[in-house]
């Protein structure tokens, strides 16, 4: 009786971040592989995963936010759109590793494209994690459809 949802992010937006956390990432660093072998595994037994991708998300948050609650049986207020700046309890342990631009925040952002060159260290690690990211991408919410 719950819904499963898959936060995905496009891997060369999020490998060059999260080397700065992790000096040498390996695939199993990404979540990407287990999020495909969990989104096969649920299929399998009859669910249907929610997958959201970061860049959809942002490029339209108040369709997305419709769609998601939607397919999550559960209802949309326009609260949803904004927020207090500042840390919640229910942040949990990675919150000082990650969230330091979402405690700034106060609603969502436009979406950016990272303006910096690709660093050419990171490519072996990123053809590794595309494949999973561009099949989990296939069955993501789209902001346009």
């Amino acid at each position: 009786d719950m819904h499963s949802v898959l936060l995905i992010r496009d891997p060369k937006e999020v490998l060059p971040s999260l080397v700065k956390q992790i000096p040498k990432p390996q695939l199993a660093d990404t979540g990407l592989e287990q999020q495909w072998e969990l989104f096969g595994h649920l299929r399998d037994r009859g669910h249907n995963p929610v997958v959201i991708d970061s860049r959809e998300l942002l490029l339209k948050p108040d369709v997305m936010l419709v769609k998601i609650c939607h397919l999550l049986d559960i209802p949309f207020f326009q609260e949803m759109m904004s927020w207090e700046q500042g840390p919640i309890e229910e942040d949990g342990v990675w919150a000082e590793h990650w969230y330091h631009n979402v405690h700034q925040s106060t609603g969502f952002k436009p979406y950016k494209p990272k303006e910096e060159p690709f660093p050419a260290h990171l490519s072996p690690l990123w053809e590794q994690c595309d494949p999973f990211y561009q099949k989990l991408y296939e069955h993501a919410l789209k902001a346009k459809d």
